[in-house]
């Protein structure tokens, strides 16, 4: 019997292409080659579909950031049909077979929320990962923290600041944002991997941050500090019909002098450490899983997810925001946690194809 066909896709329209070719990387190293046919699929910045050229690069070197090389052959994902074609200039195209599962290992906008999701789900192929749904309300923070207060989890004060909001009423945004006290943490968003991200300790300040922001997204949260540890919770769906689980909290500490969890923080060496598992009581470890699984369904999440909290000197939980797609280099947290937990990086890659394998087209 031939061996599924997989297709991982990386890269994208946004800026956190680099981080989605530094995940898919690790990927395609992960991937057992005798049990599955893999072909590596890059989306260039210009929104371009290409087979990845034998030179890819998918990792920092030399302080720079990768990204996709398209000088490969230009690809086509005709509609209603999972079938790939590869076009070459000047040449006949080369019908690449059936694609049995797509692992896009994307962040950002045009990808993780909800986008490609979509444009699979046309195209009656299997994907790992969330829905469309999950996918588009895990990205919007703003409309994420309406669920999870909707579903009893405990979150933070902030304000939203819609594009029209900033250029016409820009003197009361100030004013909700005031009244959240200082300092306040800026953020687009619908980005990721701490993009655009910064701290706020004054009124100048904020409305560059929001200025800031806006270079990634035309809708800006504002949030209100919270004094506590980040501990973090990854959880996975199982098959059938057993709950989702969750793995073992770990905290993640700034180190190098950053002021907190920025991009440089998450991707280049040195600046983050992660303890598993995190060094809270026994009892908090179990209620935090719980609310990471409740978090996980609230979205109606497949695949994987990442859950972040406070732990306020007090004792209490507060949710942070979850992630769909998480990042998901080897080194990445994540996949940490899940290798801590019992369940190693190559294990956790076939795990998610196999589920994504074991889904049906279409409504679920």
């Amino acid at each position: 019997m031939s061996k599924p066909r997989v297709a991982v896709v990386f890269g994208g329209r946004n800026s956190e292409h680099a981080v989605s070719l530094m995940g898919a990387g690790s990927v395609l190293d992960a991937i057992d080659r005798s049990k599955y046919e893999v072909i590596p699929i890059g989306i260039a910045q210009d929104g371009r579909w290409v087979l990845a050229a034998s030179g890819q690069r998918f990792a920092i070197e030399g302080g720079e950031l990768p990204s996709v090389d398209s000088s490969g052959a230009a690809l086509a994902l005709p509609s209603g049909s999972s079938s790939l074609v590869a076009y070459d200039p000047g040449s006949i195209p080369v019908e690449l077979g059936s694609v049995d599962v797509v692992f896009p290992v994307m962040h950002g906008p045009f990808a993780e929320d909800g986008t490609i999701q979509g444009l699979l789900e046309m195209a009656g192929v299997r994907y790992v990962g969330s829905g469309v749904l999950a996918s588009a309300v895990g990205m919007d923070k703003a409309h994420m923290k309406t669920v999870m207060a909707a579903a009893g989890l405990p979150t933070g004060r902030y304000v939203v600041v819609r594009d029209r909001d900033w250029r016409l009423n820009r003197e009361l945004v100030l004013k909700e944002a005031e009244e959240l006290g200082w300092p306040v943490f800026v953020k687009p968003a619908r980005a990721g991997s701490s993009q655009g991200i910064s701290k706020a300790g004054d009124r100048g300040q904020l409305e560059e941050a929001v200025e800031f922001a806006r270079q990634h997204d035309p809708k800006v949260l504002i949030e209100a500090a919270i004094e506590g540890r980040e501990i973090e919770c990854a959880v996975l769906e199982s098959f059938g019909d057993e709950p989702a689980a969750a793995s073992l909290p770990g905290e993640v500490k700034v180190e190098g002098g950053q002021e907190f969890f920025d991009f440089e923080a998450k991707y280049y060496p040195d600046q983050m450490s992660l303890t598993v598992p995190a060094d809270i009581p026994a009892e908090t470890a179990e209620e935090l899983r719980a609310m990471a699984v409740r978090a996980f369904e609230a979205l109606d999440c497949e695949g994987l997810a990442r859950v972040d909290f406070f732990y306020t000197p007090e004792g209490n939980l507060v949710f942070n925001e979850i992630n769909t797609m998480p990042g998901f280099t080897s080194l990445s947290v994540a996949p940490q946690l899940w290798a801590a937990t019992g369940m190693p990086y190559p294990q956790l890659v076939d795990r998610l194809i196999q589920l994504a394998l074991s889904r049906s087209p279409g409504l679920r």
